[in-house]
């Protein structure tokens, strides 16, 4: 089946199975690998994106569910070759070990941070309850957020 989205505000159109999950249409299709394929039972979040706005784990959705959609990946935050607010906060306040949960906790924060502007700590901890990191304890992740509130832009 064809399926066409905006994916990072361009346009990207194939040709797919009708099984074809969105993760790995935005990895083989689109050529963006940050979105990464954890686990394929939505337990992770090292897939999620904003489909449309709303944040979700890519690989609970199929490619031609997305049809039709506007899609942002980590790769797509920045503006003018800058990081995005929570980027940036990650960097500063090392809210990463091994990288690979990272543009899936980047984008779960984006959206948090956007449904709630000053989110306490216990707000972020609850908001990232689907997003796994087996590295660093969360702590880091947790302050990188709270850095970010307040100064993060869409």
């Amino acid at each position: 089946m064809k399926v066409s989205m905006t994916v990072n505000g361009r346009p990207v159109e194939a040709e797919v199975e009708d099984r074809l999950l969105l993760v790995h249409y935005l990895r083989e299709v689109a050529g963006l690998t940050a979105t990464n394929v954890g686990c394929d039972t939505s337990s992770c979040g090292a897939c999620t994106v904003l489909l449309d706005g709303e944040s979700v784990k890519s690989c609970t959705v199929l490619a031609a569910q997305a049809d039709g959609s506007d899609i942002i990946t980590a790769e797509g935050l920045g503006q003018d070759g800058q990081l995005h607010a929570v980027q940036r906060a990650f960097q500063a306040e090392h809210g990463l070990q091994c990288g690979f949960c990272t543009p899936g906790m980047v984008m779960a924060v984006v959206s948090l941070l956007r449904e709630n502007p000053n989110p306490t700590e216990n707000d972020i901890r609850a908001g990232l309850e689907g997003n796994l990191c087996r590295c660093t304890g969360y702590h880091n992740i947790v302050r990188a957020a709270l850095a970010a509130a307040g100064t993060s832009t869409d």
